[in-house]
């Protein structure tokens, strides 16, 4: 029998992905999802049983546990809203995927944070992510914990928003435009939960995700618009400006920053080596973002 491999958080970008190799890994996939429909693309897929429930729930969490050989939780937001907060999302979650995976006897758990999460970290985000870690570590099950960098692909949140924003526009102002990044291949970060499911050493470990190059946010900014062929000035906002600029960017619409994504650029999202060491460790060489990406930015 397959063993059965249960993800919570699967119809975005990264678990899409993730999904899908699971599936050629030979596992059975049970997907939980709010909706069904935002997982159509997947449908096609075979040993994918894909559910719907209210994952805030926590005796049916427990239900669609049962069974599972391992659960994966890649749950996350970037903005709140008022049905989600971070403590929602990150936090109170986290906990309550801990307790169903020991109510419905599962012992194997996979859980996505972020690099920088830290209880006393400059934004509402970074603390949350900080505070869902506690409860995965502090659990008496068999956990692995990710934290990637900023994570890049066809369809991400991050170089797609700029993508979309240089064509149409004569300059961009950056906020926090010194701050490094370490882009990490969404294919990568999909391998390394992959690998650490079959791995008895991954277990009890937390991996910091990252690429193999490290760029200051311009760079990365210059690099996108030589490769659309819509090169832009690139400025760096003023301090004291950057506040206001992304209080307007958080109310316009695409929402494009937030005060809080702000407040986490306060650090760089870098590994602590500086290096791609975890999945050198995971035995997958890291992908560099200027192999990949083009196929889809250049127009």
């Amino acid at each position: 029998m397959r063993p059965v491999v249960t993800v919570l958080g699967g119809s975005g970008y990264i678990g899409r992905t993730l999904i899908v190799r699971l599936v050629r890994a030979g596992c059975a996939v049970r997907l939980l999802t709010r909706s069904r429909e935002h997982t159509r693309p997947l449908w096609v897929l075979p040993n994918l049983d894909v559910r719907e429930l209210d994952r805030y729930d926590f005796s049916q969490l427990a239900m669609a546990f049962a069974g599972s050989a391992a659960v994966i939780n890649l749950v996350g937001i970037i903005r709140e809203t008022q049905r989600q907060t971070f403590v929602r999302a990150h936090v109170l979650l986290s906990q309550d995927v801990v307790a169903a995976c020991a109510k419905a006897g599962v012992t194997r758990l996979l859980h996505m944070s972020a690099l920088n999460a830290d209880p006393e970290g400059p934004s509402d985000y970074l603390r949350s992510k900080s505070d869902g870690e506690t409860a995965v570590r502090t659990s008496k099950l068999h956990w692995t914990i990710f934290q990637p960098s900023v994570v890049f692909g066809p369809d991400d949140a991050f170089l797609n928003v700029f993508a979309r924003l240089l064509p149409r526009v004569p300059l961009l102002m950056a906020p926090s435009a010194q701050t490094r990044f370490q882009p990490v291949y969404v294919g990568d970060v999909a391998e390394a939960f992959c690998r650490a499911l079959s791995l008895p050493s991954a277990i009890g470990k937390t991996f910091p995700l990252g690429g193999p190059c490290v760029y200051r946010l311009d760079e990365l900014l210059r690099w996108l618009g030589k490769t659309m062929g819509s090169p832009r000035p690139i400025l760096s906002t003023p301090t004291a400006l950057a506040p206001l600029q992304a209080w307007l960017l958080e109310h316009l619409p695409g929402h494009l920053m937030t005060r809080d994504q702000l407040l986490s650029m306060q650090k760089d999202s870098v590994c602590p080596d500086g290096r791609a060491s975890a999945l050198i460790e995971l035995g997958i060489t890291p992908t560099a973002l200027e192999d990949v990406a083009p196929r889809w930015l250049r127009p």
